[in-house]
């Protein structure tokens, strides 16, 4: 009994039960699922169907020619051969790729508003890839921190699919700053095929627009942008120590000394406008999510924007 404390005591807390973890994050998994399939069924799997269609085509076969057909689809070769006019009948490649690069450095591990910047991470990759995988696509997961931390390359099917769900929820980075650099350079030279990637961060850090245009140039990159109001406008609640969770850094804030906060806020804002500018810059299409709040309206906002 003494030497079980003393050990504790001196090495601290025995390690988790793997087997218990792995079972509150099925858990996870499947409460997650079961709350954003209704959103998919009712709400987005329309709308994503019709923003991310196959963005080639490819030919099916020939028929007879009809009048009203564009005479630019005969197929000359099979029209010589057939003593007849015979076009070409092509049909829309369906099936896309679609990638989610998730941020899981220190800062994402922030949230005021019943939830972490995290949670809403996982939540909106959970309803992005469920609407995928209704579409038929191909499903693939990058977490990133100042590094790689997990890649798992684009395939089908719900398992695969409830696996990547179920990597962003236990996501811990083994480095805790970001750096979006050498993850951006190690999608281009992973993802051969074009695909769409959701971009999923924070962006406290500035945004390197030479690779993230580079990146976008081959394939279509949109940046789901997760903040926490706290971040921009601290509420007043007395003296605070603060601590960077990506550096480790402390410092004191009284957030009852209205020059203070007013200075703390156009730093943020200036941040915010920076990080914008530069997301224009690339030409990436850009969502704006906080925690706390529902993220159904801005993600309906982005898919008319799209289809218009």
């Amino acid at each position: 009994m003494i030497g079980g404390f003393f050990r504790r005591l001196v090495f601290g807390p025995p390690p988790p039960d793997p087997g218990l973890l792995a079972l509150e994050n099925f858990r996870r998994v499947r409460r997650l699922e079961i709350r954003t399939r209704r959103l998919v069924n009712e709400v987005f799997s329309g709308e994503y169907h019709s923003v991310f269609r196959g963005r080639g085509i490819e030919f099916a076969e020939v028929r007879e020619y009809m009048p009203g057909d564009d005479v630019r689809s005969i197929d000359w070769n099979v029209t010589a051969r057939a003593g007849k006019p015979f076009v070409k009948q092509y049909q829309e490649e369906r099936e896309l790729t679609v990638l989610f690069a998730v941020d899981v450095s220190g800062s994402m591990g922030f949230g005021t508003h019943g939830s972490f910047k995290a949670d809403l991470a996982a939540e909106l990759c959970a309803v992005l890839s469920l609407s995928a995988l209704q579409n038929k696509d191909k499903l693939g997961l990058m977490l990133f921190s100042d590094h790689v931390e997990k890649f798992l390359r684009p395939r089908k099917g719900r398992h695969h699919a409830l696996r990547m769900i179920r990597e962003v929820l236990a996501g811990r980075a083994t480095g805790h700053s970001t750096r979006l650099e050498d993850p951006l350079e190690q999608l281009r030279r992973l993802v051969k095929r074009r695909a769409v990637i959701f971009l999923v961060s924070d962006f406290l850090e500035p945004v390197p627009v030479r690779q993230l245009s580079l990146l976008n140039r081959r394939h279509e990159v949109v940046a789901l942008w997760v903040r926490d109001r706290a971040e921009e406008q601290l509420p007043n609640v007395g003296v605070l120590e603060v601590i960077d969770p990506e550096t480790g850094a402390r410092r004191t804030v009284d957030t009852g000394n209205a020059a203070e906060m007013k200075r703390h806020a156009a730093r943020q804002q200036q941040r915010i406008e920076e990080t914008r500018r530069d997301l224009a810059r690339a030409r990436v299409d850009t969502v704006t999510l906080h925690t706390g709040e529902s993220f159904v309206r801005p993600l309906m906002d982005f898919f008319e924007r799209r289809a218009r």
